[in-house]
């Protein structure tokens, strides 16, 4: 009887531990992952540093320029920034990620100061101050503390149709140790574009700046089409910064007076003549530093020999060679210069028949007015001598 208690106790305390094994093995539903994504990408320090793009260091460097563009979201190559306007299935924009991050307090805002930006604890902004400002619905989050505020903002009461541009601080910067010129963004501006009350043209109203290392790891999660051509998404924002994908108007570079190019050069030829020779000197810097190679010399006179030939209304071959129009128009502008020439010498040769012909009747009659002169001469002897 004892026997048949123990193997029916034995029995009872197996089926237990495997109902308990069995609780323990949970399959993640779609609950737990519409939790995770509410809360978030979360980024840890080793994939935070793994994003960040560490500035060169001083002794490394040779030479560098600070430049602030403009970046207007209705060009084709900038639109990447504003689509989709509002969150959906595709993923949202650039400032719906921001905003998240500040409300949040995963990341740190700095005062705009109009090129005198200084990314210091001093100059941190107040996201609530910012939020009253610019008259953006909140309110606070649960587990939100006087240290640590979080704040909850409704999609639809996020201003992302009224940034319709950015403010972004490039380092153009000179590598020794690379031997090349190397345009890195440092940070960038959200632009809001809003009327008055009275209608007219929207008011430009720079928010605030933020490091563009701050935002990397999580705009490396949202990818974007950058091509009408082709819907597949194959860059993310981060890749779209940091390949320099953007199409931007130089503004401002940095000067010890703290002025933009438009107070430098009032007039809008003078401006874009600026613009234009600054971008020129960017682009071109590192390669005037070296001696061109044959093939790079080869290519800048064939350059310039195309450009000789546009100039005169020639058309040149693949091969640098002009075609048989130009041979045909060659033909004619000689055999019309050696017709010219055949006429001038005709015109000559006439001209010097005449001036021959003038110069003998001119000799004839000189010759015959001395031998009148010297007939009556010796006649007034003869008379004389009578």
């Amino acid at each position: 009887m004892k026997l048949i208690q123990h193997i029916t106790l034995a029995c009872i305390c197996a089926l237990m531990a495997t109902a308990a094994s069995a609780q323990v093995v949970k399959r993640n539903g779609d609950n737990d992952r519409n939790k995770k994504d509410e809360k978030g990408v979360v980024v840890s320090d080793r994939q935070q540093s793994f994003y960040e793009v560490r500035e060169p260091h001083d002794a490394d460097l040779q030479w560098m320029k600070v430049v602030y563009r403009s970046l207007d979201l209705n060009k084709g190559k900038n639109a990447a920034l504003y689509y989709p306007e509002e969150p959906n299935e595709d993923g949202q924009n650039m400032f719906y990620i921001i905003m998240r991050l500040l409300a949040n307090g995963q990341i740190e805002a700095y005062e705009y100061l109009d090129g005198r930006e200084m990314f210091t604890d001093q100059y941190k902004i107040s996201v609530q101050e910012m939020l009253d400002r610019f008259h953006v619905l909140y309110s606070e989050a649960k587990g939100s503390s006087e240290k640590h505020r979080i704040y909850t903002i409704e999609d639809a009461d996020i201003p992302g149709n009224e940034i319709l541009s950015y403010y972004i601080i490039e380092k153009w910067e000179f590598d020794t140790r690379a031997n090349a010129m190397k345009a890195r963004v440092e940070a960038l501006c959200p632009v809001m574009h809003r009327q008055d009350d009275y209608g007219g043209e929207p008011i430009r109203y720079p928010m605030f700046w933020v490091k563009l290392n701050d935002i990397r790891p999580y705009l490396a999660n949202q990818f974007v089409f950058t091509d009408d051509d082709n819907n597949l998404p194959r860059y993310n924002l981060d890749d779209f910064f940091k390949l320099n994908m953007y199409e931007g108007d130089i503004y401002k570079v940095k000067n010890l007076q703290n002025k933009s190019l438009m107070e430098l050069y009032p007039e809008e030829e003078a401006l874009k003549h600026a613009q234009d020779s600054i971008e020129q000197r960017l682009r071109s810097f590192d390669k005037n530093l070296w001696v061109p190679s044959r093939e790079e010399m080869l290519a800048q006179a064939e350059a310039k020999k195309r450009a000789e030939a546009e100039l005169n209304g020639e058309e040149l071959d693949e091969e640098g060679n002009a075609d048989d129009k130009n041979d045909k128009k060659a033909d004619k502008s000689a055999r019309a210069k050696s017709k010219r020439a055949e006429a001038q010498e005709d015109d000559n040769k006439n001209n010097k028949n005449k001036k021959n012909k003038k110069n003998k009747t001119k000799a004839k009659k000189q010759s015959g007015s001395s031998s009148s002169s010297s007939n009556n001469a010796s006649r007034s002897v003869r008379n004389r001598k009578r």
